[in-house]
């Protein structure tokens, strides 16, 4: 007897499978840092936990992402540096604070504006991403620019992203793009390992009290709320500021700061997140193994 098919309704073909994203070989974890809106202090806390990384003896990169507002170099004492060709025919990174960096600041240098159009961004990022000498990394830590535009689109459809870490301040406005950035990041599939609050409190050196500038908590909340890991909060230390402003981050300062274990301590946390991403996924791939589910 033939299978029964009722006239009228059409046959259901199941959607053929994504086609898998590009891996970069060389780079174990590849996570980009993003944020909803500007001025949350994106930038600098990614360059901070990079470091930290480092510290732990992992094997770092640092990709500025941010086209139009490129600040890597000026955080990291790298202002004037030019890229240069590796033996390998690709692009030499900038090397500082055991740190391999590219960004669009050692190619347009100076006061002069990166006027172009979304297409030209998202190849500029596609040519960092595959035409660095990036060598043998741990990590690859992604400077996005802020929002949900064209450079976070090109980033995840060009690689295979470990994960989004999203950086945020405690006050309303800033959380409310905050929710954007997770629904985004996973509607094109990439797990949020986890939100920073920054600019948390601030604790005045004089007197020892805690003021809480901006609202606090607000990051942890939004954090349970999404079902994301909260990875820690950052104070205002005017540490943070000179350092990144000389570019001696405040991770490379010798003098202890309540910023600098918030630093550390956000680095251990993202590689916990890390690390159990990955063992979740070896476990997932060895149950679809064993019941044939892939």
């Amino acid at each position: 007897m033939a299978d029964f098919q009722p006239k009228g309704l059409p046959v259901f073909t199941p959607p053929a499978p994504a086609p898998p994203k590009p891996t970069m070989p060389n780079a174990k974890h590849i996570i980009a840092v993003a944020s909803g809106k500007g001025g949350v202090g994106k930038s600098t806390v990614a360059v901070n936990f990079a470091i930290a990384l480092a510290q732990t003896g992992a094997k770092v990169g640092l990709l500025d992402a941010d086209i139009y507002g490129p600040n890597v170099p000026m955080m990291t004492g790298t202002e004037g540096k030019q890229l240069t060709g590796a033996p390998s025919g690709k692009i030499a990174p900038i090397e500082k604070y055991g740190l391999k960096i590219v960004s669009i600041g050692f190619v347009n240098q100076g006061d002069t504006a990166v006027i172009w159009r979304g297409p030209l961004v998202g190849r500029m990022i596609q040519q960092f991403l595959t035409e660095v000498e990036w060598g043998e990394l741990d990590y690859l830590i992604v400077d996005l620019p802020p929002g949900t535009g064209d450079a976070q689109l090109t980033l995840s459809q060009s690689v295979a992203l470990t994960g989004a870490v999203i950086v945020t301040t405690p006050q309303d406005v800033a959380l409310s793009d905050v929710k954007k950035g997770i629904n985004m990041f996973r509607k094109v599939e990439v797990p949020v390992l986890g939100l920073i609050e920054n600019m948390s409190y601030f604790a005045c050196p004089h007197c020892g009290e805690r003021s809480e500038i901006f609202s606090h908590g607000g990051g942890k909340a939004a954090a349970e709320q999404f079902g994301a890991p909260f990875l820690g909060e950052v104070p205002i230390d005017l540490k943070i500021r000179e350092g990144g402003d000389r570019g001696e981050p405040v991770v490379t300062q010798q003098e202890e700061s309540p910023a600098k274990a918030a630093f550390h301590q956000i680095a251990t946390q993202l590689a916990a997140q890390v690390t159990a991403l990955a063992e979740a996924g070896k476990e997932q791939s060895i149950l679809g193994k064993v019941f044939k589910f892939s």
